[in-house]
């Protein structure tokens, strides 16, 4: 006999194999019988010129950018050292004159 698991959505044990999945009969839920290995992307961030940034590249700002909740400006051609790469919208964090940013690499260019 085959050990066939136990549902993951409803936890019923009348589940059964249908060619890739397994299918719960109870609930209709349908899974693979192979579980899928996540496959890790290569993310490639890259400056406004296109060159390939990574974790302790120093980079330039190519224009003045304006500081959300404050009433400073980073000016461009400010150089920041050290940078880090970072999930999301706003991909690189580093620090300016000692104030931690977190910046979009649109507006930056490797030194």
């Amino acid at each position: 006999m085959q050990n066939i698991p136990a549902c993951p959505q409803c936890a019923m044990e009348h589940t059964y194999p249908d060619g890739d999945l397994y299918i719960c009969p109870d609930c209709a839920h349908e899974w693979p019988m192979v579980a899928d290995t996540p496959v890790e992307e290569s993310r490639e961030i890259r400056d406004s010129n296109g060159n390939l940034l990574q974790d302790g590249d120093d980079v330039l700002l190519i224009k003045d950018l304006k500081v959300k909740g404050s009433s400073t400006n980073l000016k461009k051609g400010t150089k920041a050292r050290g940078i880090r790469l970072i999930d999301g919208d706003h991909d690189v964090a580093c620090r300016i004159n000692g104030i931690s940013y977190e910046l979009k690499s649109e507006f930056l260019k490797k030194a």
